[in-house]
């Protein structure tokens, strides 16, 4: 490992702990006596996603950052609930087990969640995700926005969410369930 300050490779683990996020460790320079912080991360499968027109490409976390951030641009949203939010879509995914994931199921799980999270920010997503036609549609989306949880079924202009649930729902791979 390099040392972040001096750049040399002689550094030693001072501290090493478990984290939901991988294995964080505490580590020195012996060189130079900087200390930082590592964190260690299985790296899963390639996950691929299957586009509109079929293409398949690799799934690429820094996408799905940008399109978030773009949506929570100016809002009142502290950047650590941005990044659990991109974690938890993408532990979400990795866990269900499968290769190869459609694009709309992507679009689905942050738009649930962001609905959740912040409503203008939704809307702001959903505007450039469901590439609203007219003004008419956008308005039936904001509108079935102010009503109330119970009563916010889904309409017309509105794509159904997969699952019963208001968030798409993932099936494992056979005989390994997937963890929520």
């Amino acid at each position: 490992m390099l040392c972040i300050q001096c750049g040399k490779d002689r550094t030693k683990v001072v501290d090493s702990r478990e984290s939901r996020a991988g294995v964080r460790r505490r580590r020195e320079c012996l060189s130079c006596g900087t200390r930082f912080t590592t964190l260690e991360k299985v790296q899963n499968r390639t996950l691929m996603v299957i586009k509109q027109d079929n293409r398949r490409e690799e799934f690429q976390r820094t996408k799905l950052a940008a399109s978030l951030t773009k949506a929570c641009v100016k809002r009142p949203l502290p950047i650590n609930a941005i990044n659990k939010l991109i974690d938890d879509i993408e532990n979400k995914l990795t866990d269900a087990g499968k290769q190869e994931i459609r694009s709309e199921l992507i679009g689905e799980l942050v738009m649930s969640r962001l609905k959740k999270l912040d409503r203008v920010a939704y809307i702001r997503y959903a505007s450039v995700y469901r590439d609203f036609s007219d003004i008419e549609k956008f308005k039936e989306e904001i509108e079935a926005l102010l009503l109330p949880d119970e009563s916010n079924k889904v309409t017309n202009a509105q794509l159904s969410f997969l699952g019963e649930g208001n968030e798409p729902s993932l099936r494992p791979r056979r005989g390994r369930p997937a963890k929520l």
